[in-house]
C-alpha cells in the first residue's frame, strides 16, 4: 500500500472512484435508450475543447466540459430536427471534433500531439489538484441528476411516447441526459481517456444485466463494478507501468465475460426450477369428451 504515500496516486484513486460511480450511473440510461455509443461521440467532440484549452492557456477540463455540452446538445437537435441523414451529420460532428482538437493543440504555444495522449488514453501522473477539484464538482452534478431524477429519466429512456402522455417534459429530459453524459465524459477523461470512456459507461451496465433485469439492482451492480475496475486498473497501472485507461477497459470486459459465464448456468437453473414449480395438468382435462368421440366415429 505504499502507493498511497504519493500525492499523485491519492489524486488518481479519488478520480478513479468518482469515475467508477458516475460513468455507469449515466450509462444505464444510455443503454436503455439504445445510445450506447453516444459517449464515444462526445469524447471525439471533447478533443476540440482540450485543444482550445491549450490554445487559450485555460483549464482543458473546463473547456472540454463546455465544448462537450454544446456537442451533446447539437447531437440531440440533429436527432430531432435533422433533415439529412442523422448518421452522416453525427459522423461529421464526431470527426470534426477530433480534427479540431488536433489542429488547435498544434496551434497552441509549445503544443504538440504528444500533449493529447494523456487525455486520449488517461494518465495517472498528470491528474493535478485543479483537475481533482473540477472532477469532484462535475461528479456531484452527475450524481444529483442521475439519482434525483432517476424515475423521470427511466420513464423517458423506456418509452418516450408513454412519458410524454403522462406529462413529462421529454425533450428537456433528453437534453439533460445528453448534457449529463457530456459532463461524465470530461470527468473520466483524465483517468480512462476520451477514446475509452464509452466502454466504462456501457460495459458495466451490460455486465450487470447478465444477472438481473431490475433497474435498481442493475444500477447498484453496475456502479459497484465500475468502482472495482477503476480502482483495480489504477493500482495495476501503477505497479505494472501500463496505461490506466486500457487496463481499466480490459478489466471491465473481463468482468463482463466472467458474469456472462456465471449467468448462463444460473438462467438454466432458474428455468428448470420454474418449470418444476408449475402444477401438473389434470388428466381429466386431457380426455376427449364423449360427444366429441361419437362425432369422430362418424367422421365429423
Amino acid at each position: 500500500m505504499e502507493f498511497l504515500n504519493y500525492a499523485f496516486m491519492q489524486r488518481a484513486l479519488l478520480a478513479a472512484v468518482l469515475v467508477g460511480i458516475t460513468a455507469p450511473a449515466v450509462g444505464i440510461y444510455l443503454v436503455q435508450r439504445r445510445q450506447a455509443l453516444m459517449g464515444d461521440g462526445i469524447g471525439h467532440v471533447a478533443m476540440t475543447g482540450v485543444g482550445l484549452g491549450f490554445l487559450l492557456s485555460t483549464s482543458p477540463v473546463w473547456m472540454a466540459t463546455a465544448v462537450s455540452v454544446v456537442g451533446a446538445v447539437l447531437m440531440e437537435l440533429i436527432r430531432w430536427y435533422g433533415r439529412t441523414r442523422g448518421d452522416i451529420a453525427l459522423a461529421m460532428l464526431f470527426y470534426g471534433g477530433m480534427a479540431g482538437g488536433v489542429m488547435l493543440i498544434n496551434l497552441a504555444p509549445g503544443g504538440s500531439n504528444a500533449n493529447l495522449t494523456s487525455y486520449l488514453f488517461g494518465s495517472l501522473s498528470t491528474v493535478s489538484p485543479s483537475d481533482v477539484t473540477a472532477i469532484c464538482v462535475l461528479a456531484a452534478f452527475v450524481l444529483l441528476v442521475t439519482l434525483g431524477l432517476r424515475r423521470q429519466l427511466f420513464a423517458v429512456s423506456q418509452d418516450e411516447e408513454f412519458a410524454r402522455v403522462t406529462g413529462l417534459p421529454v425533450r428537456a429530459l433528453n437534453l439533460l441526459t445528453a448534457v449529463t453524459a457530456a459532463v461524465t465524459v470530461t470527468v473520466a477523461m483524465r483517468v480512462v481517456g476520451l477514446l475509452l470512456v464509452s466502454a466504462l459507461m456501457v460495459v458495466p451496465v451490460a455486465a450487470a444485466q447478465q444477472l438481473t433485469r431490475s433497474f435498481t439492482v442493475t444500477f447498484v451492480i453496475a456502479v459497484a463494478l465500475g468502482v472495482a475496475v477503476t480502482v483495480s486498473g489504477t493500482v495495476t497501472s501503477y505497479y505494472q507501468d501500463v496505461p490506466p485507461g486500457a487496463t481499466i477497459v480490459l478489466l471491465t470486459i473481463a468482468a463482463f465475460l466472467a458474469l456472462t459465464a456465471l449467468a448462463t448456468p444460473l438462467a438454466r437453473r432458474r428455468a428448470r426450477a420454474a418449470a418444476a414449480a408449475r402444477p401438473a395438468p389434470d388428466p381429466a382435462e386431457c380426455t376427449i369428451p364423449a360427444a366429441r368421440e361419437a362425432a369422430d366415429e362418424v367422421g365429423v
